[in-house]
């Protein structure tokens, strides 16, 4: 069938087979350009492993240094006449290329929470691998059902304490306008934080650890953010900002923890980038759009491959210590974050209006990102043919 994106809000509704396809091997293609990594990981699993970060960690690893990798992620599977989540194609993409590569992939689909597709992941890793030396957890879930009690948590993004009022834009239209964010109430700060801390990422290592299936010497990495002054009530210290500080703890608990096998835990804080969740985030898409203008301008742009790539190679398998800030984070979000490039967005951030947001910023390049992520857009692909929906992911 013929398939077109399919708008809802800031959800598209459909997904691209053919598109998500290209995607996937466009970015292999730049991890290869670069040559293999050093010294990188082995065998890996990617928790959360089907869009963005989490993809681009599992190709980083398989195509930069020939890893076994088992991602784990909840998508939606194709039915006739409806498209798949976007994260099914990709996953399809990324086995199909990997098996032809001659490297292992396989996959789960399901709750990454439970305790069920813990389990599985565990048995598949001691019948397959024995064990992993690179955990990625790079869940995005905005809700979790927790494991042990049963309720079911959702995390809200809002300020605390005082109503957050600021710019936005509608990345659809281009209009920019006022948006009023009101704080916080009761439970939401501990709702937030039992959906995006770090308590699942413990779990997930605790279980891995207590089942024999990680290696001597293993890493294991989370993604956070942190951002500007300017988004810093509504995000870093707003509900969200209160999980990453508990992810960021929970980092050092985990490396305690992984002492007998010489383990090690980090948190890297990842450059602010065009994601489903980050579209619907008030202030954000605004803030990206300027941003992308200026890094671009200055030719330090990165997508979430070319981030997760320098990530790899740079960070993580240097064969040096791993380099961190005062607060034990890995800073990959470097380039965003030097003092010209906030510089020039707060000053662009004053000036920008509907008018001439056009020319101040990167919509364009924010429209398009959003688009790519759901398989469309993307050279090389004919969005006029027919299409087959129904893709299925070889391991599963």
């Amino acid at each position: 069938m013929k398939i077109e994106p399919r708008m809802r809000g800031f959800i598209c509704l459909t997904a691209h087979p053919d598109g998500a396809a290209q995607s996937v091997k466009n970015q292999i293609e730049y991890v290869k350009s670069k040559g293999a990594i050093a010294n990188g990981p082995q065998k890996v699993l990617v928790i959360g492993a089907s869009t963005g970060f989490g993809l681009a960690s599992r190709i980083t690893a398989a195509f930069g240094n020939n890893a076994a990798t088992i991602g784990v992620f909840f998508e939606k599977a194709p039915t006739e006449g409806k498209t798949a989540s976007p994260g099914w194609y990709n996953s399809a993409a990324f086995e199909k290329e990997a098996h032809a590569a001659g490297l292992y992939a396989k996959s789960i689909n399901g709750d990454a929470f439970s305790k069920e597709i813990k389990q599985q992941t565990i048995d598949l890793i001691k019948a397959d691998l024995g064990q992993v030396d690179l955990i990625v957890y790079s869940l995005a879930s905005p809700v979790r059902q927790h494991p042990e009690t049963g309720v079911l948590h959702r995390s809200v993004l809002k300020p605390i304490g005082d109503a957050y009022h600021n710019k936005t834009v509608d990345f659809h239209t281009g209009k920019v306008s006022e948006v009023s964010i009101q704080p916080a109430g009761e439970g939401d700060i501990e709702n937030t934080v039992a959906v995006m801390g770090g308590e699942d990422w413990a779990m997930w290592m605790e279980a891995l650890n207590s089942a024999g299936v990680l290696a001597e010497g293993v890493t294991t990495v989370a993604y956070s953010y942190i951002g500007p002054s300017l988004t810093e009530p509504v995000y870093r210290k707003g509900t969200i900002g209160r999980a990453k500080d508990h992810l960021e703890a929970t980092a050092f608990e985990i490396a305690d923890s992984l002492k007998e096998i010489n383990g090690r835990a980090y948190v890297s804080v990842n450059k602010a980038l065009v994601t489903q969740a980050s579209s619907a985030i008030p202030v954000i898409p605004l803030y990206i759009s300027l941003l992308y203008k200026i890094m671009k301008e200055k030719g330090i742009h990165e997508g979430t491959i070319e981030q997760i790539d320098r990530l790899y190679r740079e960070r993580l398998y240097t064969g040096n210590a791993v380099p961190v800030d005062d607060r034990g984070r890995i800073r990959i979000d470097d380039w965003e974050m030097r003092d010209d490039v906030q510089a020039e967005v707060a000053t662009l951030w004053e000036k920008a209006t509907t008018d001439n947001l056009s020319e101040l910023g990167d919509l364009e390049g924010y429209r398009k990102d959003f688009y790519n992520l759901f398989g469309f857009d993307i050279a090389g692909v004919d969005y006029n043919a027919d299409a087959n929906e129904m893709v299925a992911i070889e391991s599963i």
